[in-house]
Order: structure tokens, then sequence, then C-alpha cells
């Protein structure tokens, strides 16, 4: 198991994608993010995980950070814009290809389903086709990281306690450059964490099988391994996660900012006193910060009317 590093500063963080609207869901993650970062003095980090460019939105990023204003949500220093980090992610890439770690795929998405040995946890797990290397004729079209074959990562995450996961087993050698040139996800998020400082990883439970991955590239690159809280999923009457398509929760769409913030807390399980519900979003927060017990968070997912 890891060993956790002695921290005397706490850096949490909230990274939405610009596709859209915030929503109940991710109204969430921003405000456990932001009261487990403040109630211990935290700092509270914004990044725009705008890398996908294909999927993102028009005016979609300047909406979520006139909403999280109106929330009371003030950021520390400059938003992280990874559409502009391009460099790092590219650097980062090249360590790992001189350990040796990084290899050509030609495979296509198609070729990878019809030949995955069998359904991970993540989906179809790779089968290690270009791994010794491409086939003649064969091009590159992806880069992937190696897993190791045995290794079992495992964690405490704040709230779901302790996990683990075999790699080989739930998603073998996993892509960090995609076919299009795009930086994967899983890679940009660890450089990106690093870079900053994040010590506290605070997101949907949604995103809890991507933290095995994320803490072995953090192993590779000789990064330290942040604190771990995945915030229980709200669902929609049909047991779905919601998104964007269930609604935004921006004040031009009619939200109310101090009604939305107590929802939000007690969704996350926090004893709200009643007063709170006539005060203003900052007044809210005040209060949130002060008596915010993640113990008290669950870890399974509620439907939101």
């Amino acid at each position: 198991m890891l060993m956790e590093k002695t921290r005397t500063e706490v850096v949490g963080r909230f990274a939405p994608s610009p596709t859209g609207p915030l929503h109940f869901g991710s109204l969430v993650a921003a405000v456990g993010s932001y009261c487990l970062a403040r109630c211990r003095n935290g700092r509270w980090l914004l990044r725009m995980e705008d890398l996908d460019t294909p999927r993102v939105v028009p005016g979609a990023a300047d909406d979520i950070l006139r909403t999280l204003e109106s929330f009371g949500l003030q950021w520390d220093g400059p938003v992280v814009w990874q559409s502009r980090r391009g460099d790092a992610y590219a650097q980062a890439l090249e360590s790992l290809r001189s350990k040796g770690l990084v290899f050509d795929c030609g495979c296509s998405r198609k070729e990878v389903l019809a030949s995955a040995p069998h359904q991970g946890e993540e989906g179809p797990v790779y089968p290690g086709t270009c791994r010794k290397g491409l086939a003649p004729g064969r091009v590159s079209r992806a880069l992937r990281v190696r897993v190791p074959t045995q290794e079992v990562h495992c964690f405490i995450d704040g709230i779901f306690g302790r996990c683990e996961q075999r790699l080989a087993d739930a998603v073998g050698d996993f892509v960090l450059r995609r076919a299009d040139g795009v930086y994967a996800y899983q890679l940009a998020v660890v450089v990106d964490d690093a870079a900053a400082g994040v010590t506290q990883v605070v997101r949907g439970a949604d995103l809890l099988g991507s933290t095995a991955r994320q803490i072995y590239l953090q192993q590779c690159l000789g990064y330290s391994v942040p604190h771990y809280f995945h915030l229980p999923l709200a669902l929609s009457a049909d047991g779905e996660k919601i998104s964007k398509r269930h609604g935004a929760v921006s004040v031009e769409q009619g939200a109310d900012p101090s009604s939305m913030l107590c929802r939000v807390l007690r969704f996350l399980g926090q004893d709200l006193p009643s007063h709170c519900e006539k005060g203003t979003p900052r007044e809210i927060l005040e209060w949130a910060t002060k008596h915010f017990d993640v113990r008290k968070t669950p870890a399974t997912g509620q439907v939101v009317v």
C-alpha cells in the first residue's frame, strides 16, 4: 500500500469540462471540493478541462465561471486551461517513453473491441496486440502505457474507504495520446494536478475507477499521490447519473443560489440548520466550511427530484 507523505497545506481543485452549463451533479463536486479544502484553510483551484476541443461548447466556460461566482465559490489564482498545456503533456509523455513505459499502438477502437479477451471494470481490456512492436504494415495510431501484469494498486478513499484495482485485468495498457493527437484525460489530469501542487482530489464517484490509473502514472512520473474523495452521484428519476441534458443550475436559467447550495449540502449528508435557508450564498458557505463533516457523506448515489 502507498505510504502517505506529511503535507502542511491542503490544495484542492475543481475541474469542469466546458461542454455545457453546470448541472446539479457538477455543482455537488464543486461545493464538496470547495468545502473540503476551505475547512482545512486550504487553497481551492479551478481548471478548465477543455482538452477535447470538438466537445467544447462556445461560451460554456464563461457560463461556468459566472455560475460559480453567483454561488459564492471563489477560487485562488488564475484559471488553468488544459488546451494551453500541450507542452507539459508532451514532456511527461517523453519522460515515460525514456523509461520504456510507452509504446505505439496501431489498433483501432473497433479492433480492440473485437479482440479484447474480456470486459474489465472500465470496459474492454486491451489485449496487448502492439506491446512488443507494430506488426509489419501497421502504422501508429495512439500511444499507450505499459501496465504491470500482477501489481494491485491500493488506496484509501476518503468516502469509499479501501479500494484496489489490478490494472492488467481492469483496463490493460491504456491510451495516453489518442489517434487524433489529443492527450488522454488520464495523463493530463495527473500532470496538471502535480504542476499545481494539488494534495486533495474531490470528484464524483463515476471517476473512482480512474484513480488506480492515475496513481500508477503518478508513480511512474515521480509525483506525489493526492488524497482522494469520491462523492456520491446525483441520479435522475430513471437511475442515471445526472448530466447536462437533465438541466443546468446557472442563474441565467432560473437557479436560486442559496436554495441550491442548501440542497447540495444536504445531498452531501450535512446537517444544515434551518436559518441557512434564508442566508446568502456567502453565509451558507461560511457555515459549511466551518462545519463540513465528510464522515456524514454517503457513498451511495441519490435520486435528485
